[in-house]
């Protein structure tokens, strides 16, 4: 059985608002939602529904997919 990586997000990337960007950098850079929402001045609750939006308008799954695209994006 051979195993192939595939890129998931092959379709233009969806414009991302300007906190939820914010949001990707910390979470990227490897913050966690706490940490993020306390930098951000928003709570963590909020910080997860940034972060829920982001997967869906990238149509990604894990934490580790979104950094990749924020590094892909240069954020």
């Amino acid at each position: 059985m051979t195993h192939t990586l595939t890129t998931p997000h092959t379709t233009p990337t969806p414009e991302l608002a300007p906190r939820e960007q914010e949001a990707l950098r910390h979470i990227a850079a490897g913050h966690t939602y706490l940490q993020t929402a306390r930098h951000m001045g928003l709570s963590k609750h909020t910080v997860d529904a940034y972060l829920r939006r982001i997967r869906t308008k990238l149509n990604v799954n894990t934490t580790a997919e979104m950094t990749r695209i924020a590094i892909t994006l240069g954020l």
